[in-house]
């Protein structure tokens, strides 16, 4: 007989029975036959990947990762095919260079491009693109390019400070918000020529505004990855003023890309090395927009929020505060001393950004690999072939088998303090390691040291009523989802 004439009922009944056998049967291979059954974790985790999406879409993923090593030891299984680290060690045995011609692990694309019209860039290129790309851009990022670039960065600077003065007898300032304008402005410069305009216009330029609009959808975007049908299904539903937007911000890089390219002026900035290689190797205009996107994103958005972490940690401590206040004080006889050679002599200073760091990573999550064909072996376990692996950084750094009272802010754990030499500075890698590591770690440290500096000789700084809990209360999807940071500024004469 034809299933047609079954009628509705039995159909949906069939229908049903037939989805329920092939769950079980999904979490029962993942319980008792999957090659990591005997990897430890939590029971709903191991069963499905549903729980790992749960806590991602909440925003409390990194948090929950500590609380797994707490409970389950330096690996954890957080999805069926999916481990955790929490030893030093798998930074470079994960990351650094492969020794003896093995297979390196490469990235897992459902995260990093989980869509296949995404355009290619330096973040989701193959080993071998990647390679091209980074030997290219790395010349914008070099030692004499920072030095040719410093009277940019110093220039944006100074302009915060005369925003910053003509605002603080009015309340209290949003700090956070203001930091975004500095290092938006400045990466706008150095990449497209031009800045943003947000410490002028004393807001977000709509380019910017995009770009934490779009922060949590990429979340979504990445959990719908693991799920191919449900994905096409939500494409048919997601709002089309959505996809406007999206592509409205696509065609604002394109606009800048396309003036700094008219220009035709060479200039040592971050993507004058591309456009040199744009016709031998065939790269797009969508290419070039994708790659200015990543170096906007990643040169702006992760320096202003550690700027703003640790100047909520400073005003929380007090003593810390005070003892960086006098140190830059007196380290110099005026303001126009402070540039990137005289900031860089400061070693509380640098402390107190690597506490910072510790305690408020810019990208607290894992950054997803997958293990090579044949498997290889992490800190002593094996991991086999097609396995997700990662180090979540803010569950490592809090995690007291590395770091003494990791809740806590003392920089002087980074000066060689006798009380916390026990510390595994080797866990600590907040620019990670190996051919991909953090391609701007020099601009990001430059403009840290000149910002906070140059704000700490200006400003005697207050935290805001109401706001010590600024840190406690954020999330994370892929980037920490901060809220204003109000802090009263008093001119300092």
């Amino acid at each position: 007989m034809a299933l047609t004439g079954l009628g509705l009922w039995p159909i949906t009944l069939f229908s049903l029975a037939a989805i329920s056998v092939y769950l079980a049967s999904h979490v029962l291979y993942n319980l008792f036959f999957h090659p990591l059954r005997g990897y430890p974790g939590p029971l709903l985790m191991r069963a499905s990947r549903l729980a790992h999406c749960y806590h991602l879409i909440r925003g409390t993923l990194a948090f929950e990762m500590l609380n797994l090593h707490n409970r389950y030891g330096p690996v954890v299984r957080i999805a069926p095919d999916e481990l955790a680290f929490a030893d030093a060690a798998a930074w470079k045995e994960i990351m650094g260079h492969q020794k003896g011609g093995s297979e390196p692990f490469e990235k897992n694309m459902k995260f990093y491009r989980p869509f296949d019209f995404m355009p290619e860039d330096i973040i989701n290129a193959p080993r071998e693109n990647h390679a091209l790309l980074r030997r290219t851009m790395a010349h914008g990022f070099s030692d004499r390019s920072m030095r040719e670039q410093q009277p940019i960065i110093k220039g944006y600077v100074d302009l915060l400070i005369r925003r910053l003065r003509e605002n603080c007898g009015k309340g209290p300032v949003d700090i956070m918000s203001w930091y975004n304008y500095t290092t938006f402005d400045i990466i706008g410069d150095l990449a497209f020529g031009e800045s943003f305009g947000c410490l002028n216009d004393s807001d977000y330029h709509p380019w910017v505004k995009a770009i934490f609009q779009l922060a949590r959808m990429g979340t979504i975007f990445q959990i719908l990855a693991q799920y191919p049908l449900l994905m096409r299904l939500v494409f048919a539903l997601v709002p089309k003023q959505l996809m406007e937007k999206r592509e409205h911000h696509m065609e604002l890089t394109k606009v800048k890309l396309r003036r700094r390219m008219d220009a035709g002026q060479e200039r040592s900035d971050l993507v004058e090395g591309l456009l040199r290689k744009k016709e031998e190797w065939g790269l797009t205009l969508d290419k070039l927009q994708a790659n200015s996107s990543i170096l906007i994103i990643g040169g702006s958005e992760t320096t202003a929020t550690l700027l703003s972490g640790v100047t909520f940690l400073l005003l929380t401590n007090p003593p810390a505060l005070e003892k960086l206040t006098t140190e830059i004080r007196t380290a110099f006889k005026s303001e126009d001393e402070m540039d990137m050679a005289s900031v860089s002599a400061l070693p509380y200073l640098l402390a107190c950004l690597e506490e910072a760091l510790r305690m408020y990573p810019p990208v607290p999550m894992g950054l997803p690999r997958v293990s090579p064909k044949g498997g290889a072996t992490v800190c002593g376990y094996y991991v086999p072939e097609k396995t997700i692996v990662g180090v979540h950084q803010w569950a490592m750094y809090h995690n007291e088998t590395h770091f003494r009272s990791p809740f806590s802010f003392h920089p002087e754990r980074w000066l060689g303090d006798p009380a916390f030499a026990g510390d595994n500075k080797e866990a600590f890698q907040p620019f990670h390691i190996g051919p991909r590591n953090c391609l701007g770690r020099n601009l990001a440290y430059i403009e840290m040291r000149i910002i906070i500096s140059r704000v700490l000789w200006n400003f005697d700084m207050r935290l805001a009523e109401g706001s010590s809990d600024w840190m406690s209360k954020q999330r994370v999807f892929n980037f920490w989802e901060k809220g204003p940071l109000p802090v009263y500024l008093t001119p300092v004469r």
